[in-house]
């Protein structure tokens, strides 16, 4: 029992708690984006969207992006879970380039990609709520 032990604050359980949320969410949300990235790679004729849409890209071009995006925030969840210190900001800059990708995949599938766009903003709020105040209380 040394004075390092008592000279550090205690952990608030609210603070794990965050973590563990979002590092789940973001496992979660990971590999659903590379499951839709997938989807979009090996059948492409799935998604239909309609003519009208203001961003037209590839539905194949999609895929990769989601499978690649998704295999990164996956990754970067484990790193949450891991208590790196750099996976928080990695964790929202990651869930800020999720959502804008998955505004853009909205007339593909729409209810997913409204979904994921939910589970992003949960991550970043449970992140950004996660900060050394939380930790000290």
């Amino acid at each position: 029992m040394g004075t390092m032990e008592r000279d550090q604050p205690a952990v608030s359980g609210w603070a794990v708690g965050f973590a563990a949320f979002a590092g789940a969410i973001m496992l979660m949300a990971g590999i659903f984006q590379t499951l839709a990235g997938l989807a979009a790679i090996f059948e492409n004729e799935f998604f239909v969207v309609s003519p009208n849409y203001a961003f037209e890209v590839d539905v194949t071009a999609w895929g990769w992006i989601h499978l690649i995006i998704g295999a990164v925030v996956a990754s970067a969840g484990l790193a949450v879970f891991s208590g790196a210190p750099w996976a928080r900001t990695v964790g929202i800059l990651l869930a800020i380039v999720s959502a804008i990708a998955n505004f853009f995949f909205i007339p593909y599938y729409p209810v997913w990609a409204v979904l994921i766009i939910a589970l992003d903003v949960a991550v970043i709020w449970a992140l950004a709520s996660y900060g050394r105040d939380a930790a000290a209380g």
